[in-house]
């Protein structure tokens, strides 16, 4: 028995006479690219033979103690992360004590409140997202339907977690059906919520431009989020508003106008059918521990895209990343339905359609090339609250589930798609217009073996003009995938993108091999971006949970 397995067997007894188990998790992640071209990202030229990503982290659980840590070595990272995040050590480290419904949690921690709106800390490795917060943090439990948190402390920045600034934050809800209970005997629930966070930050010298005139910079920045979630026989209604004080920074062009943000989501789900419908209207809200930074750091908050997030390559081209500042206007809305066996439309084993859709536009007068160096130490755009501005993107998109034999399922979509390049991206076109579809099949060959094929199709007349893309990969159990892909920019001059990958998986262990080129583009996760540039080369990715 290894110590790792001894360990999470052995158990104690406590002075309460019940047992206090131990157990151990970790994992082991190591992301490498061998490149066979020279690699160049934003006029940098990267020298290095080999670049690896590598994390490995355990923790530590038991009745009232439960403790963490991770180690990483970065000192050759991937293309596209910043070059800050160069370096190598424990970014993270954290133990936490449980007792009677309390916890307190001391060193690293993440931390959501609500929606995300004012607070919302986490991990992304893909994106080289990690923002935690190093302090303290307390959560009380102890009252049946009530919780409350307390924290805080300093944001990491990539290797930096210098005092400069301080962040704190305070949390409450409350679910009254465990106190009404006419409620609670109707099945409903209906849950409120409050939020306050104040970031810290000196003063720092910042003239504006042209003048000699230095700007006062606030050195308390306040926030608050207020939320009520009903819950009744399927239906799901979420409303939610934030304010956040003055806040220049480089994101809005060191302006003083105060930031706003309200949500209305609504859902609805019975046997065979769901709806879901959701706008969102926010205004100068990017939330981050120091004014000066750019790119995907430092932020306390994270604004959802309210934009369909999707996994076809051709259909993620062009994802939306989110306009926190100066603001947008964002509607989401999905229906699915079943349509059962033995019905026209359902067929022999039932039929699924989905149609979602999605709506962002800018806010009035708020269009980069009006407001980026307009309003600079002023208050910002006087914005009306229905005033909506240019177009940011829409994605309308029909997707169909089928089984056609018993061996043999299909997912078709077809999507369209408008993308404002000069927005997201800051430079290109202003309006990218795209029709998107796929054909996705997998077919059970018999017990051990599964073929999966993927045939996408992107049109339009913009940027590189139409992408053709191929995939097909053999599944053979209980160990082995085998994957051929080409994505072929047919109607420019970008050429063949093509990748070959073995994958193996043996017990806790998953090591992938793989060769190929790939093309320069975002990597998207919740409406948070990070430019992958292009490559061409070897890739090992070996992961090992315990």
């Amino acid at each position: 028995m290894t110590g790792a397995a001894a360990l999470g067997a052995a158990a104690q007894t406590v002075d309460d006479g019940t047992p206090n188990k131990v157990t151990v998790h970790g994992s082991v992640q190591a992301d490498i690219l061998i490149p066979t071209e020279d690699v160049t990202y934003g006029g940098y030229k990267y020298n290095d033979d080999v670049m690896l990503n590598f994390y490995t982290d355990a923790s530590l659980y038991s009745k009232f103690v439960d403790a963490g840590v991770r180690f990483e070595y970065l000192e050759h990272p991937l293309p596209g992360f910043e070059p800050d995040f160069k370096g190598w050590g424990v970014p993270n480290f954290w133990v936490k004590g449980k007792y009677g419904g309390v916890e307190l949690t001391v060193g690293d921690f993440y931390e959501q409140f609500g929606s995300g709106f004012i607070l919302r800390t986490y991990e992304e490795r893909s994106l080289g997202v990690d923002n935690p917060m190093r302090g303290a943090r307390v959560t009380v439990n102890s009252i049946a339907g009530m919780r409350f948190t307390a924290l805080g402390g300093v944001q990491r920045i990539y290797w930096d977690w210098e005092k400069k600034d301080i962040d704190w934050g305070l949390n409450y809800e409350i679910d009254l059906q465990h106190f009404i209970k006419s409620m609670d005997n109707h099945g409903a629930s209906l849950t409120l919520g409050a939020s306050f966070v104040d970031k810290y930050e000196k003063d720092e010298n910042v003239v504006v431009p042209g003048t000699n005139y230095r700007l006062d910079l606030p050195h308390h920045v306040p926030a608050w989020d207020a939320r009520v979630h009903y819950l009744q026989n399927g239906f799901d209604v979420l409303a939610e508003y934030a304010w956040k004080g003055q806040d220049p920074s480089l994101d809005n062009d060191y302006t003083y106008g105060k930031g706003s943000a309200v949500m209305l989501s609504t859902s609805y789900s019975r046997s065979g059918l769901s709806v879901f419908a959701q706008a969102k209207r926010s205004e100068n809200f990017a939330f981050r521990s120091r004014r000066t930074m750019t790119g995907i750091a430092g932020y306390i908050n994270n604004m959802p895209p309210f934009a369909y997030q999707h996994t076809y390559a051709l259909a993620a081209m062009y994802p939306y990343a989110t306009q926190a500042a100066p603001g947008e206007w964002a509607f989401q809305g999905a229906v699915a339905y079943k349509f059962k066996k033995g019905t026209p439309m359902g067929g022999k084993y039932g039929t699924t359609f989905r149609l979602n859709g999605s709506w962002i536009r800018g806010l009035t007068g708020t269009e980069p090339e009006k407001f980026h160096g307009t309003y600079y130490g002023t208050d910002g755009v006087d914005t009306k609250f229905f005033g909506m501005g240019a177009g940011y993107y829409h994605d309308i998109n029909l997707q169909m589930e089928k089984r056609i034999v018993s061996n043999w399922n299909l997912t078709a979509m077809y999507m369209n798609q408008m993308y404002n390049q000069q927005v997201v991206e800051g430079h290109g076109e202003r309006s990218i217009k795209s029709n998107i579809f796929v054909a996705d099949s997998k077919v059970k060959i018999n017990k051990k073996f599964t073929l999966r094929n993927e045939v996408q199709y992107l049109q339009t007349k913009q940027d590189h003009g139409d992408w053709l893309y191929g995939l097909a990969e053999l599944s053979i159990l209980p160990h082995w995938m085998i994957s051929v892909s080409d994505q072929w920019n047919c109607g420019g001059g970008e050429g063949h993108f093509y990748n070959f990958s073995l994958t193996a998986n043996f017990k806790s262990n998953r090591i992938m091999v793989g060769y190929g080129r790939t093309r320069a583009g975002y990597n998207c996760s919740g409406g948070v971006c990070r430019y992958v540039p292009e490559t061409k080369g070897f890739t090992i990715n070996y992961n090992y949970n315990f």
